[in-house]
């Protein structure tokens, strides 16, 4: 890796400059990632545990909760660690393995939900042809499909952004680390390939977006057909339909350093795709759901 200079470690943006106010950040982060990790854990429990829950849909869930675990592991504890001993420094190493593991669970769990829309589809506009089209093997190679784009994908970018020559100097205006903050500190033309590489992952996830929309266009013609309540709730309960909704959405868009770019929105946008999205899995997916209610409340009473 070319560094341009002997940099040894970044300096990450602190959420204040108040240890007061760090300390608050602490136990906030602390008191959302507790629940998160409690959440997920137990999801992944459960639905391994269980055999009833060896279906699609929660293998799919169960790779999405180890996605999430991955997720809080990568930028929460250096947050936490440097806001409780007040500090602002992170290896240069550890820098970049913090963007290639973010990358990879985001990335990967963006295309398990694009998986997930199909399951949903399959199941509701075809569900004749449900366990052909979704069989173990299937379900399988599509998981591995899944991790398999985020990891290579995440390998590209960390290996291209980390052999740019740095002479900016090494403050990341950002809690975490992140490509368009490692761009900035680049003094080689070459971060436009870099650039050329997000751009073709937008177009990408615009086309997963694309077909996630259509997917569920396809899945509420289908559902709106369906005459008595207890259909609609059967429909979309089998295949929750929010929970992947909301975590389309929520998952981070790319972002090219430019001039206009506000340190104080790219904070709370950080802040809002690293920590808000894995809390949602375990709430949305527990929410009338009987069968992992049930399988959670068998774990839970086998701990007791």
């Amino acid at each position: 890796m070319s560094r341009g200079s002997s940099i040894t470690h970044c300096l990450l943006l602190p959420f204040a400059d108040m240890q007061e106010l760090q300390l608050c950040h602490f136990w906030l982060f602390l008191s959302i990632s507790l629940p998160e990790l409690l959440g997920n854990g137990l999801t992944i429990t459960s639905t391994a545990s269980n055999q009833h829950l060896h279906t699609p849909m929660y293998v799919f869930l169960f790779n999405l909760s180890l996605l999430d675990l991955g997720s809080i592991f990568t930028a929460v504890p250096t947050s936490v660690n440097n806001s409780l001993w007040d500090t602002r420094a992170i290896s240069y190493t550890a820098c970049a393995a913090q963007i290639f593991f973010f990358l990879f669970f985001i990335l990967t769990e963006f295309s398990l939900l694009t998986i997930m829309s199909y399951d949903c589809y399959v199941a509701i506009c075809k569900p004749l042809h449900y366990g052909t089209l979704l069989s173990s093997r299937a379900c399988v190679h599509m998981a591995a499909a899944a991790w398999g784009i985020g990891f290579l994908n995440a390998l590209l970018h960390t290996t291209n952004t980390f052999s740019l020559p740095l002479c900016q100097g090494n403050a990341v205006e950002q809690f975490c680390c992140e490509i368009p903050q490692i761009l900035k500190l680049s003094c080689s033309h070459s971060y436009l390939r870099e650039v050329g590489l997000l751009v073709v992952d937008a177009c990408l996830a615009c086309g997963c977006s694309v077909f996630v929309v259509r997917s569920y266009v396809q899945i509420l013609r289908a559902v709106l057909r369906i005459p008595s309540g207890q259909g609609l709730h059967k429909a979309f309960s089998t295949c929750h339909l929010g929970v992947i909704l909301f975590r389309a959405v929520s998952l981070p868009t790319p972002k090219f350093p430019t001039c206009i770019s506000s340190p104080s929105l790219d904070l709370v946008l950080s802040v809002l795709y690293s920590v808000v999205p894995p809390a949602v899995n375990p709430l949305i997916y527990s929410l009338r759901n009987q069968e992992l209610e049930d399988a959670l409340r068998k774990v839970l009473t086998g701990c007791v």
